[in-house]
C-alpha cells in the first residue's frame, strides 16, 4: 500500500483545502482544529478560535439546537444533524456532528440561501393556496346566498362562509325598508365565544356609537379599517360597559367593516373581527372582503326583490283559491301547502261549485311554473274552467276539450294539468243513497276513492294530455257510483312525489295513510290535516293541493239541492 495514504500531513492538507467549513472540538469544548473555509464563514480567524472554549467565543449557541446536537452525540456516539438559523451571524446553516477519537468533528454549511428559495415557495404556494380559497370562497357566496328569497338567511349564511377564511368572526347588519337597522348574520371561528358574540351582536345596534365602524361605513358607504384595536377605541366606540366587558372576553384586536351598496342605496353592512393571534387583516383578505361586499349586496338586494315578489303572487293566489261550497249531503274540505324550498309560489289550484242544474262540479289542476306569472296564470285558467263548465252542462271531457281550445285560442300563456269531476243524482239515485261520479284528467294525478269500510280505490280512465297544447284528440271519461259514506280525494302531485321515493310508493304511502284515517273514524278535515303531516311533514318540495269530498247519508226530507239558477232573484220594487 502507498505510504503516502497514511500520511498524517497530506490528510492536514486535505482538509485545510477543503471548501466545506469543519471544526474539531476536545473534551473540554475548546476548538482543537478549525479550517480556514470554517473560520471564514464564522467571520474569524483560524488564530482567534484555536484553543477557544466554543460556548464562550459563541454565547448564543447555548441552550439553542446546535449545543443540543452537540452534547447529544458526544454523550451517544451517535451521529446527528441539525439545520437553525444562527443569529450572530444572521445565516441559516446545517451542522453534522460524529464523535472521534480526535474528538467531535463538526462539518457545516450555510444553506440561508437555500432557505430563502424554498421559504419564498413556501410563501407562493401559501399565497396561490390562500387565493384559491378566496376565489372558493367568492363563487361559494354567490351560490348560498342566491339560492334563497329570504334576506336574513342569505346574510346569515354570509357570516358563516367568511369565517375562518377572513376572519376569527363576522357580523352582518341589515337595514330594513322602514330605516331600522338589525345585526342578523353572526358567526364566530371559537364554539367558546359564540355565546359572548351573540350577547355583543344583540346590544350593538344600540350601543353602537356613531364612530364605530359600522355607523362610519353606512353613513359613507366605504370601508373602514382599524388594523389594531385598543382599549380607548373600544372606550369611544361602545357606550354600554355591559357591551364593553362583553367585548374584554372577545379580545377584538382588528377591525374591518365594508357596506353593502346595491343601486345605490346602502343596504347594510359586515364587521371582520380578528382577535389578537391573527392580528391585523392582510392586504388579500380585505382586497377579497371588498368584492365580498359587491356580491353579497346584489345577492341580498335580489332576495329581497325576489321576497317582495313572492309575497304579491302569495297574495294574488291566495285571492284566487276560494272557498269550498258546501251542497247538500256533501261535505267539501281544502288545504294548501306552499313549497318551502326555493320560491313557494306555484299553480296548484282547486275550485268548487254548483251548475245551474244543481249537481256539483270540483276541480284540481296545476299550472306549470313557480313564480307570480303562473300565480295569474292559474287564474286565468281557473276562471276558464269555472265560466265553460257553467254555461253549458256536459261531461268533464268536453269541458277539458272546450278549456283547451279557449286557452289557445285566447293565447292565454299557460301550460297546465287538470283534473274535472262532477257529482250527479238523479231522483233514483237519491232515494237508493247513491251519487254518480263523472270524471276526465288532462294530464293530472287520477283520484283516489275511501269507501265507506276502508277500501282505497284508484279512479282510473285514459289520461289525456295537459291543457294549453291544442290536443285535437278524444279525451275520456270515468263513471262509478259512490255509496254513502264514501270520500272522494283529489291531489296535486306534491302530495306524493318525492325525489328519493318512488312515485308507485308514493301513492302507496298515500293509500296507507287513507285506510288509517278510515280506521280511526276520522273527520274529513282531520283526514286532510292527517295527509299534509303525515305525506308532506313541514318541508314540502313542492305545493300541494287538495280537495276532499265526503258523501253523507240522506235522513229524511231535504230541500232540493242549491243551485244559482234555482235561487230566484229578489223583486226590484217599481
Amino acid at each position: 500500500m502507498d505510504p503516502a495514504a497514511h500520511d498524517p500531513g497530506l490528510l492536514v492538507q486535505a482538509v485545510e483545502g477543503m471548501e466545506r467549513p469543519l471544526f474539531v472540538l476536545d473534551e473540554d469544548w475548546r476548538f482543537r482544529y478549525i479550517n480556514p473555509a470554517g473560520a471564514r464563514v464564522l467571520a474569524r480567524t483560524v488564530d482567534e478560535l484555536v484553543g477557544q472554549d466554543v460556548w464562550a467565543a459563541f454565547p448564543e449557541a447555548v441552550g439553542g439546537p446546535f449545543e443540543e446536537l452537540y452534547r447529544r452525540v458526544r454523550a451517544t456516539g451517535v451521529s446527528g444533524s441539525v439545520e437553525a438559523w444562527f443569529e450572530p451571524l444572521g445565516r441559516w446553516f446545517r451542522a453534522d456532528a460524529f464523535r472521534t477519537d480526535a474528538g467531535l468533528v463538526v462539518t457545516y454549511d450555510d444553506v440561508t440561501e437555500r432557505r430563502r428559495t424554498e421559504e419564498e415557495r413556501a410563501r407562493a404556494a401559501a399565497e396561490a393556496e390562500r387565493a384559491g380559497r378566496h376565489l372558493m370562497l367568492l363563487g361559494d357566496i354567490n351560490l348560498a346566498m342566491t339560492s334563497t328569497v329570504d334576506a336574513d338567511e342569505a346574510v346569515d349564511r354570509f357570516a358563516h362562509l367568511v369565517v375562518p377564511v377572513l376572519a376569527d368572526w363576522c357580523l352582518v347588519s341589515v337595514i330594513d325598508p322602514d330605516g331600522t337597522r338589525r345585526d342578523v348574520g353572526r358567526a364566530h371561528s371559537d364554539p367558546a365565544m359564540v355565546e359572548a358574540m351573540h350577547r355583543y351582536a344583540d346590544s350593538r345596534v344600540r350601543t353602537n356609537a356613531p364612530s364605530a365602524p359600522v355607523p362610519q361605513s353606512l353613513r359613507s358607504g366605504r370601508s373602514v379599517v382599524i388594523e389594531a384595536l385598543t382599549a380607548a377605541d373600544v372606550g369611544a366606540m361602545v357606550s354600554d360597559p355591559a357591551a364593553r366587558q362583553v367585548l374584554g372576553v372577545l379580545r377584538p384586536a382588528a377591525v374591518a367593516a365594508f357596506p353593502l351598496v346595491a343601486r345605490g342605496e346602502v343596504i347594510g353592512a359586515f364587521t371582520l373581527v380578528n382577535g389578537p393571534e391573527r392580528g391585523a387583516h392582510t392586504p388579500a383578505e380585505l382586497r377579497t372582503a371588498e368584492i365580498a361586499s359587491r356580491r353579497a349586496a346584489l345577492a341580498l338586494d335580489n332576495a329581497r326583490l325576489a321576497r317582495a315578489n313572492q309575497q304579491v303572487a302569495e297574495r294574488l293566489q291566495v285571492s284566487l283559491l276560494s272557498p269550498p261550497v258546501q251542497p247538500d249531503d256533501l261535505e267539501l274540505a281544502v288545504r294548501y301547502r306552499a313549497a318551502t324550498r326555493g320560491v313557494s309560489i306555484g299553480g296548484d289550484w282547486y275550485d268548487s261549485f254548483l251548475q245551474p242544474d244543481g249537481d256539483t262540479v270540483v276541480v284540481i289542476g296545476d299550472v306549470m311554473g313557480h313564480d307570480i306569472e303562473a300565480a295569474a296564470a292559474m287564474g286565468q285558467v281557473k276562471t276558464l274552467v269555472r265560466a265553460i263548465a257553467f254555461d253549458r252542462l256536459e261531461e268533464p271531457a268536453g269541458l277539458l276539450r272546450r278549456v283547451d281550445h279557449a286557452l289557445v285560442g285566447l293565447a292565454v300563456p299557460a301550460m297546465a294539468t287538470a283534473l274535472v269531476c262532477r257529482l250527479e243524482q238523479t231522483p233514483t239515485e237519491r232515494t237508493a243513497g247513491l251519487r254518480r261520479l263523472r270524471w276526465s284528467t288532462a294530464g293530472h294525478p287520477e283520484p283516489m276513492l275511501l269507501g265507506p269500510d276502508g277500501t282505497v280505490t284508484d279512479l282510473s280512465a285514459p289520461v289525456g294530455p295537459p291543457l294549453g297544447i291544442g290536443w285535437r284528440g278524444p279525451r275520456a271519461d270515468g263513471e262509478v257510483v259512490l255509496p254513502e259514506g264514501a270520500t272522494l280525494l283529489l291531489f296535486t302531485d306534491g302530495l306524493f312525489e318525492r325525489r328519493s321515493v318512488p312515485l308507485d310508493e308514493g301513492r302507496d304511502q298515500l293509500r296507507g295513510c287513507l285506510r288509517v284515517a278510515a280506521r280511526e273514524e276520522a273527520t274529513l278535515d282531520q283526514l286532510c290535516d292527517r295527509l299534509l303531516a303525515e305525506m308532506v311533514g313541514e318541508g314540502a318540495e313542492d305545493d300541494v293541493a287538495l280537495l276532499a269530498v265526503r258523501l253523507h247519508p240522506v235522513d229524511g226530507e231535504r230541500p232540493s239541492p242549491s243551485g244559482p239558477v234555482l235561487v230566484q232573484p229578489v223583486a226590484r220594487r217599481p
